[in-house]
């Protein structure tokens, strides 16, 4: 724990951070809100979510877009939020992480069962809601798909599968289509990557709920640098002034049927700042 400071607690269960005009923006999913807190720990209710509200992310115009349930929901000027896209169509099962990349394309994935129900594990899905509102599947059979990220050059997504011990890259085409599926780092047996961030220098940060820590991983599978936790690390995210702060959500994780309590957000510095997408802006 030497290497990391507390930057807030008293979260229930916290995931999806983000920087974003100067705090850092995260869910906490068993309050039903968005928050954003600060350097200083000050922190602030951005939006109350009906739903679990998983992931967030910006359009290019600044609209906060939040994942819940089968939706997409947008927030307007007045803070409340309505729907953006509807994703049912394509799976039935809430859907999970949510990526706007530098075009304003939407990626969000599915697991494709009910994780908290006790369903029996199947293939997830990740689909693309384009700027005109077209919502499609790209990708099939991931393995459990949790956290995703666009390379700084907008060519290539990476998919972070949870089951699969790997993380999964695609490149994308102008038209939003994924070809060249492959392998972009292989993590070891019993690795289960969760959230995810890429650093300028090409490395992708992962989380890890089991592992209680949080990896830095070059393409190929080299290990740059853990930095250990007291507690199931969610996800992180690369952020700060000069974007060289790895922010660290991580919960108290007792199993499916405990669930996840005893959220906090932890900080340490990072050897190279944040790029490409979810962008810290």
């Amino acid at each position: 724990m030497a290497e990391l400071r507390l930057v807030v607690g008293g979260i229930e269960m916290g995931e999806s951070p983000r920087w974003h005009d100067g705090r850092l923006w995260f869910c906490d999913w068993i309050a039903h809100e968005v928050r954003a807190v600060d350097l200083h720990g000050r922190v602030e209710v951005i939006a109350t979510v009906d739903a679990l509200p998983f992931s967030i992310d910006w359009l290019a115009d600044g609209t906060l877009l939040v994942v819940a349930g089968t939706e997409v929901l947008r927030q307007g000027p007045d803070g409340r939020l309505t729907r953006h896209a509807d994703l049912s169509a394509l799976c039935p099962y809430p859907w999970n992480e949510i990526v706007v990349d530098g075009a304003d394309r939407i990626w969000v994935d599915d697991i494709g069962y009910d994780f908290t129900g006790g369903g029996e594990p199947g293939p997830g899905i990740v689909a693309v809601v384009t700027p005109d509102g077209e919502v499609r599947q790209v990708a099939g059979d991931v393995l459990f798909p949790n956290g995703m990220a666009v390379t700084a050059d907008g060519a290539t997504l990476i998919v972070a599968e949870s089951h699969g011990h790997r993380l999964t890259a695609f490149d994308i085409a102008d038209d939003a289509t994924l070809t060249n599926r492959r392998v972009w780092a292989e993590l070891g047996p019993g690795a289960a990557p969760d959230g995810i961030c890429i650093d300028a220098d090409g490395a992708i940060w992962w989380a890890e709920v089991p592992g209680q820590r949080c990896v830095r991983t070059a393409e190929g599978g080299a290990v740059l640098r853990t930095v250990e936790a007291d507690r199931g690390c969610f996800a992180c995210m690369l952020g700060g002034p000069d974007g060289s702060t790895l922010f660290v959500v991580a919960n108290a994780w007792g199993g499916v049927e405990a669930g996840a309590s005893a959220g906090v957000i932890y900080a340490t510095d990072a050897p190279a700042p944040a790029a490409g997408w979810p962008a810290s802006r």
